[in-house]
């Protein structure tokens, strides 16, 4: 009986070794097949002309590169010079534009510019007032301000078209300065425009009960230092001012200005020869003025 339980346990055990080895077997087999699979997702090995020419790549990589910077200095270097020479010739193309504008200005002057500079309208004072400070060009050795020419010839064609849009008997014109006097008078005659020399009749503008009062639209004033009597019933008044204005001149409630030297015969000649010649062309009064030289004399 011992012996048959022996045998039996024996068969057991070799059962289960038998199993054992038959799972092992199994494990190995599954084992065996995942690499197979992983190789067919795997890359294709590169042919033996793949690895050569990947190789020459390599070995030609640092010449092509420094090929290429040379070819890259040698292109910028062309682009350079090119650059230059277009640059040198727009530097040509510069200046005979800025001759032509010079030219232009020139043209579009209301007188040449010699003759501004020959009247000394750009001469101004040694004294600049914070609002003339910007129509100064700059300061002679002797410390005498200089206007800028393009600017008064600006200013001169602002005043004209200012002045021409009132009637002449609602103008005044003052000018106590003598140097002013005689291209004053002429204004007067040829615009119409009434014109007060040597003396201001005080309160004729501001007082009514004055037999000669009356009222104006615009005050024309030549200085407002010497002036101010004028100037100061034109503003009491409210109504308008056209100034001709120095360096040392302040522009207390004026509506338009003029620049210019107010205290040179030839300057307010000048001033005084552009005013009449735009009234009357632009209000249509035919009159007979005397050429440039007439005002500028001595």
């Amino acid at each position: 009986m011992v012996d048959i339980i022996d045998e039996i346990k024996e068969e057991v055990k070799k059962g289960e070794e038998a199993i054992k080895e038959i799972v092992k077997e199994v494990e190995e087999k599954i084992e065996g097949k995942k690499p197979e699979k992983n190789n067919k997702k795997s890359k294709k090995e590169p042919t033996e002309k793949e690895l050569e020419k990947a190789a020459e790549l390599e070995s030609l990589e640092g010449t092509k590169e420094a090929k290429s910077l040379e070819e890259k200095k040698k292109e910028l270097l062309k682009k350079a010079k090119k650059l230059k020479e277009k640059i040198s010739g727009d530097e040509v193309k510069t200046e005979e534009l800025k001759e032509q504008v010079k030219a232009k200005k020139k043209s579009d002057m209301l007188i040449p510019l010699e003759e501004y500079v020959k009247s000394g309208i750009y001469l101004g004072t040694k004294v600049v007032t914070p609002q003339m400070k910007p129509f100064v060009y700059r300061r002679r050795a002797d410390g005498l301000a200089i206007f800028n020419t393009d600017l008064i010839d600006e200013k001169l064609k602002e005043g004209i078209e200012y002045l021409s849009k009132f009637d002449a008997k609602d103008v005044v014109l003052v000018c106590k300065r003598e140097a002013g006097w005689k291209a004053a008078k002429m204004f007067s005659q040829l615009t119409g425009i009434r014109v007060f020399t040597k003396k201001y009749p005080a309160g004729i503008l501001t007082n009514t009960n004055l037999p000669d009062f009356f009222e104006n639209e615009l005050t024309i004033v030549c200085d407002s230092w010497l002036d101010r009597n004028a100037l100061n019933d034109t503003l009491n008044v409210r109504k308008n001012v056209l100034m001709i204005c120095d360096t040392n001149n302040f522009p207390k409630g004026t509506n338009q200005i003029i620049i210019g030297n107010n205290k040179s015969a030839k300057s307010l000649g000048v001033i005084f020869y552009l005013l009449a010649r735009g009234y009357c062309k632009t209000r249509g009064i035919k009159a007979d003025i005397p050429d440039l030289d007439w005002w500028t004399e001595e």
